[in-house]
């Protein structure tokens, strides 16, 4: 069980900023399943802030949920830059959020290969009106899932924070 309680000054310090200029967010998460909105709704208040978050842990869901194109999951694989990119945008689209955090990763301990090691997170950072952000990270491979599940909430919180004020 991933321990949230780290992440609830941030998660309120984002909730209170997005709520004074009037933001709502959405979430698109894979390999978080639900952590981010989970530590949101921790925050009194926040629903007037985070609209929705969708769980799009399988394939499907990424491609039924928030339009993914399955192309796009075949070419370059679920956890990618551009499924990450396109999680964000269909999140943004299926919502009235006006910001929206994707997040696609490998946690561990299995599942990861050479090419996409565990501790891979792809993020995308969608914002209406702005060309749609990217991030990688590689959190350590020897990180417990755990760990590199709760950093990438982190990392994604982090995120949106920086994305408020263009």
């Amino acid at each position: 069980m991933t321990d949230l309680a780290p992440l609830f000054d941030d998660a309120a310090a984002l909730v209170t900023r997005c709520a004074q200029r009037g933001l709502m967010i959405a979430t698109a998460e894979s390999c978080t399943g639900g952590l981010i909105a989970g530590v949101l709704t921790e925050v009194p208040g926040s629903s007037a802030v985070l609209d929705r978050g969708f769980v799009t842990y399988s394939n499907e869901a990424k491609m039924e949920m928030i339009g993914v194109p399955g192309a796009l999951i075949e070419t370059h694989g679920a956890v990618s830059r551009e499924v990450a990119l396109a999680m964000a945008e269909g999140a943004l689209a299926a919502s009235r959020a006006d910001l929206a955090v994707a997040v696609t990763g490998i946690a561990g301990p299995g599942g990861g290969s050479p090419d996409k090691p565990v501790g891979l997170v792809h993020f995308g950072i969608a914002r209406k009106g702005q060309p749609t952000q990217h991030v990688e990270e590689r959190f350590g491979p020897e990180e417990s899932r755990g760990a590199i599940r709760l950093a990438t909430v982190r990392r994604a919180l982090a995120a949106l924070s920086n994305f408020i004020d263009p």
